[in-house]
């Protein structure tokens, strides 16, 4: 266990499940899943499509309500209502998709700004485009930059209100190898500068190697949890 781990973890999921029909039939996409997830690591969740890692994150964002189970944000119970969730997620919670959903007609600047604009104690939107590598592109609108460049940006736009925790959902999915390295080196440097907790999903096995632990899902349940020895940087990985 390490130092991080010996303490009270941010968020604390029990027995999660998630099961919703299609038609005469009742999906089971997650069945009973336990996860501590702790100041400043960095965790992996690991799995192929259908596994039931994306249910999962969603739950843990306040973005899916789960048929059962438990979530503890810093030892406080979260409710399944939407007020508690909408406070949660807005103050608590930065989300990094597959797909960047910026808005075309803004440029990358604005798109951070309308973060900025609703949370307590925001980083300057142009503090958090240069911490991205983006401060000679922040006038640029989406259309201008390349797809690395739109994800840096919706990274920039997560951190922007100083989430506690950062969920991203296959941040390097729709990317090339070496543009994703450059994404990933963005996500590493905002946990081990910000020190901002960090679950990436992915089925990308050599991501894993950049992680502080990997938790492994499939068939709705976690199979594998393993402390990663020595964590690498994205530049060392290959795939």
């Amino acid at each position: 266990m390490t130092a991080a781990q010996a303490a009270e973890p941010v968020l604390q999921a029990r027995g999660l499940t998630r099961s919703y029909r299609m038609g005469e039939v009742e999906v089971h996409a997650l069945r009973g899943v336990d996860l501590d997830l702790f100041d400043r690591e960095f965790v992996v969740i690991l799995g192929p499509s259908g596994s039931g890692k994306s249910t999962l994150l969603n739950i843990l964002g306040g973005l899916d309500v789960p048929t059962s189970g438990t979530l503890r944000y810093r030892g406080r119970d979260l409710h399944w209502s939407e007020g508690d969730l909408t406070g949660y997620r807005r103050e608590r919670i930065g989300f990094v998709f597959q797909f960047y959903n910026l808005i075309p007609s803004l440029t990358a600047r604005e798109n951070v700004l309308l973060v900025t604009e609703i949370a307590r104690n925001p980083l300057p939107a142009a503090q958090a485009l240069e911490m991205v590598g983006l401060a000679e592109r922040m006038d640029h609108f989406p259309s201008q930059m390349s797809g690395g460049e739109q994800q840096r940006v919706a990274i920039a736009r997560a951190i922007a209100k100083r989430p506690d925790l950062l969920l991203c959902d296959e941040p390097t999915g729709a990317l090339d190898v070496t543009t994703g390295r450059v994404v990933l080196e963005v996500l590493d440097r905002v946990n081990r500068e910000l020190g901002t907790t960090t679950a990436v999903i992915t089925h990308n096995m050599a991501i894993a190697q950049m992680s502080d632990r990997v938790v492994t899902i499939g068939g709705g349940r976690i199979s594998h949890i393993e402390t990663i020895a020595r964590r690498i940087s994205a530049q060392e990985l290959s795939w």
